[in-house]
């Protein structure tokens, strides 16, 4: 499997433990070396792993937390880290994400996550794939 199959199929993996409300999944794709970051929306910059893990376990334990669908994900790797830029899909309207991945421990682990809203896409949303530069 490629290096942006490996990135896309750890975003998916975030995806499904965020619509799950599984808390040890996500717990589990956050890095535990690199330095890590959350910016969820409408809120200030988390800095921290215990405070964005600390964030994300009132979000999921929350009654009613959303369900969210990753749309036109696209893959960029750079060596040991890689980003992926997406649509978040939730049940109000849309989202535009971008989530940043270094390799760590043999996988590939988040250390940014930020969404905000945004338009509609001008453009037919992208199918999900995956892009090396270098």
């Amino acid at each position: 499997m490629s290096a942006e199959a490996e990135v896309l199929v750890a975003n998916q993996a975030f995806y499904d433990a965020f619509s799950a409300g599984d808390v040890a999944a996500m717990d589990a794709l956050w890095a535990r070396q690199a330095a890590v970051v959350c910016l969820h929306p409408g809120w200030e910059i988390l800095r921290g792993r215990d405070t964005v893990m600390a964030s994300w376990k009132a979000i999921l334990e929350s009654p009613g937390h959303p369900r969210v669908q990753p749309v036109g994900a696209q893959a960029f790797v750079y060596g040991a880290a890689a980003l992926v830029a997406c649509y978040e899909r939730l049940q109000g309207g849309l989202l535009a994400a971008t989530n940043v991945f270094v390799h760590e421990d043999g996988r590939w682990r988040l250390v940014s996550h930020q969404a905000g809203p945004a338009p509609a896409p001008s453009a037919p949303e992208p199918a999900d794939q995956g892009t090396r530069l270098h």
